[in-house]
């Protein structure tokens, strides 16, 4: 898998390139977060958004289907006693109904071929009055991001779709979503952050 083989170098990867947006995308997410919040994290990737998430709430279960980004992100969160992690497929997450107040799923829309999926998925394991999280790089914003994702697709990852701040509100508002506000991370590739109330 694509994922497990860049795992150990996308923290390098995503540090030189767009430092600023990589670690503010979780400090962002994080002010969303409570200390009696149960969160679920989908795609944690190597940890970046989790090791902000952990240190706030009451329990985190972050989640990502490739090994090899879930070693990684354990590895960062070593010291944090409030996350587990384990593989899940966010598409079919074996989570009873209304089981988490947060649960956030950091750039993956964008690699989902049925992304509406996961968004069902995302908003079933909500709590009612709970928030769901969508952090996505907004890649089309500026020229700089580009490049990025030429690099990245060479590699091997697939793109279904790529989105500016603008189609990235119609994305949510084309799947019937509309009590949306929206935060960005600005920076060299911007990270437009979606919150959701369920």
């Amino acid at each position: 898998m694509f994922w497990d083989k860049v795992s150990g170098l996308y923290d390098l990867f995503e540090n030189i390139y767009n430092r600023k947006v990589y670690t503010g995308t979780g400090k962002k997410v994080a002010e969303y977060i409570g200390v009696q919040d149960e969160v679920l994290e989908c795609a944690c990737g190597t940890g970046a958004i989790s090791i902000y998430i952990a240190e706030k709430c009451k329990k985190l279960v972050a989640t990502d289907f490739s090994e090899g980004m879930l070693k990684q992100a354990s590895k960062k969160c070593r010291h944090l006693n409030t996350v587990t992690f384990q593989k899940a497929d966010i598409t079919h997450l074996e989570f009873a109904d209304a089981s988490f107040d947060k649960v956030v799923a950091g750039n993956v829309i964008h690699l989902l071929p049925e992304p509406g999926k996961a968004l069902s998925e995302l908003k079933r394991v909500t709590k009612p009055g709970g928030t769901i999280i969508i952090p996505t790089y907004i890649n089309m914003s500026k020229g700089t991001g580009t490049f990025a994702v030429r690099f990245i697709e060479m590699l091997g990852a697939n793109f279904k779709r790529q989105f500016d701040f603008d189609s990235y509100k119609k994305f949510f508002s084309d799947m019937g979503y509309s009590n949306i506000e929206y935060e960005i991370v600005d920076g060299r590739m911007p990270c437009a952050v979606a919150i959701i109330k369920n």
